[in-house]
């Protein structure tokens, strides 16, 4: 299977994308973020129809013919040693999806389930699955017309219990919002005008593996992530102006001297957001070094960049992949193939680096978290303390920071690997296994706490600057403040904050303010 080409950098904008379709070509991040987050119409090639029907044809023969093979006519698990008769067949797909709908706990947000569900979709869009074309077009209209399964979210492994429970809303079992109300899977589907399907031999196997739980929460996390990471070098073009930083730090020489891409990009962004800074120019020759934050800047961030590229291919391939078992192999006639059980529904290479991405969101949002208490701090800058007028009277950004440095704790805290962890089940036949949900979700828990963190940052920056009236900001870092200004007010005294973190996150989130830079320098090299 192939993956996307382009660099991160090159990503489009996911809300400009209305359509996707799924056929031949590798289906890129952004369109995933299209369809999970701003719903994307999804639609289905000829190619991916023909190549489905096709390999779904070859499913029924082995069934015909009593072929040995797991999860067709055999049982799952330890039960692999039970045989299914050809009569039972679909009896099993339908225990399977019951049995395994077991998550507990607090439902899934829409944009999750949406995930999971287009997840459902790349996995099958390969064709080597055998899963049958109503199938997979149930799950297509379902998000096409905004019909979100209820999926408790908490106690899955790898994958399993949370498809399970959207797998039952396709044959009328269950529960789903429609226009926000929860109601049963029958009756959802009547309201989008759906009939219940029946699944066929080995389509309910289908739908529970290769951990398409996982590579859903995976896929939000690490765009989130992105997100945040592009947000982030703006603040810190934005910091070496209000902590009154030199440029030295960013010498082209010196980022020579490191074999590190990342950090030299990063350099390059920055000096790029600061050209025609008088704040800059003033600062060159004030000191001899910097504090660690601002003058590793580039180093520090350039670390992060590089485990997110290597995150970023490989959930790319993931989802681009056959995460299945067992796997369809049409021969050379398409007349005849073989099922071959084996392991590609193995989550080790989401459930490690989405472990290595929560690292590296915890070092993203420790720099930020500094930068935020150096504003702040009176005895480290040269601003009123919590950078109001009248402190005293006013605490003024004094808690903010509590909320961005209790965020980064919370963050830290889910920092103990689960992809090195494991637990025998099923009888020891399942033994080990990466618990590859534990490790998705948790990246995304830790995506959205960064987003805060980085806007805590650049809202304190923005009240940081206001202070500065003497000399003029580069012309870039003028257009972010008055974004920024359009939206929050500079703090003259005490004031209810919350609103004001929710807008500076959600700035963060949609990428308003890269979009600002970018238009100005082209895009952020990454």
């Amino acid at each position: 299977m192939t993956i996307p080409t382009h660099s991160i950098e090159e990503m489009k904008d996911p809300k400009e994308i209305t359509s996707v379709t799924l056929g031949t070509s590798p289906v890129s991040l952004e369109e995933f973020i299209a369809v999970a987050r701003y719903h994307a119409k999804v639609e289905f090639s000829p190619e991916m129809e023909e190549k489905i029907t096709s390999v779904r044809k070859l499913v029924e023969k082995f069934l015909e013919e009593s072929r040995p093979i797991y999860g067709v006519t055999t049982g799952f698990g330890d039960n692999v040693r039970h045989s299914i008769s050809k009569e039972n067949a679909k009896q099993l797909q339908l225990n399977i999806i019951r049995s395994h709908s077991t998550g507990v706990g607090e439902p899934l947000n829409e944009e999750c389930v949406r995930a999971i569900m287009f997840a459902m979709l790349t996995n099958a869009r390969t064709g080597f699955s055998g899963v049958s074309l109503p199938t997979i077009t149930q799950i297509k209209e379902l998000l096409n017309r905004g019909v979100v399964p209820f999926v408790p979210g908490e106690g899955c492994i790898a994958g399993l219990s949370v498809e399970g429970h959207i797998a039952l809303v396709l044959v009328g079992e269950g529960y789903a919002y429609v226009d926000g109300k929860k109601v049963p899977g029958a009756e959802a589907l009547t309201k989008a005008a759906l009939s219940p399907i029946t699944l066929g031999t080995k389509e309910g196997l289908d739908l529970l593996n290769g951990c398409l739980g996982a590579i859903g929460l995976s896929a939000l996390a690490l765009y989130n992530t992105i997100q945040c990471m592009k947000s982030a070098d703006i603040a810190s073009a934005y910091s070496f102006e209000t902590l009154k930083g030199t440029k030295k730090a960013l010498d082209p020489r010196l980022m020579a001297a490191k074999c590190r891409e990342e950090q030299a990009d990063t350099a390059k962004n920055l000096l790029h957001i600061l050209e025609g800074s008088e704040i800059i120019d003033a600062n060159t020759d004030r000191t001899v070094q910097d504090p660690y934050v601002l003058r590793c800047a580039a180093q520090m961030s350039g670390a992060d960049k590089r485990v997110i590229k290597e995150t970023y291919r490989a959930i790319c391939e993931e989802f681009n992949s056959c995460c299945d078992n067992p796997v369809i192999i049409p021969d050379e006639t398409g007349e005849d193939g073989v099922a071959l059980m084996e392991g590609n529904f193995d989550g080790s290479y989401t459930a490690m680096h989405m472990d290595s991405l929560c690292i590296a969101m915890a070092h993203l949002g420790k720099m930020c978290e500094r930068r935020t208490d150096r504003l702040v701090n009176r005895h480290f800058s040269d601003y009123p303390g919590f950078l109001v007028k009248n402190p005293g009277l006013n605490s003024g950004y004094m808690i903010t920071h509590y909320t961005s440095a209790t965020l980064l704790i919370e963050i830290r805290s889910m920092l103990t690997p689960s992809s090195g962890d494991s637990i025998p089940v099923s009888a020891n036949q399942e033994d080990p296994n990466t618990f590859t949900y534990v490790s998705a979700m948790k990246a995304y828990q830790c995506s959205r706490k960064l987003e805060y963190i980085v806007g805590i940052e650049l809202m304190t920056q923005a009240q940081a600057k206001d202070f500065i009236t003497d000399l003029k900001s580069a012309p870039v870092i003028e257009k972010v403040h008055s974004q920024i200004r359009s939206e929050i007010p500079t703090v003259e005294e005490d004031r209810y904050f919350y609103p004001d973190m929710e807008k500076i996150k959600d700035m963060v989130h949609e990428g308003t303010l890269v979009k600002t830079v970018e238009k100005e320098i082209g895009h952020l090299l990454f």
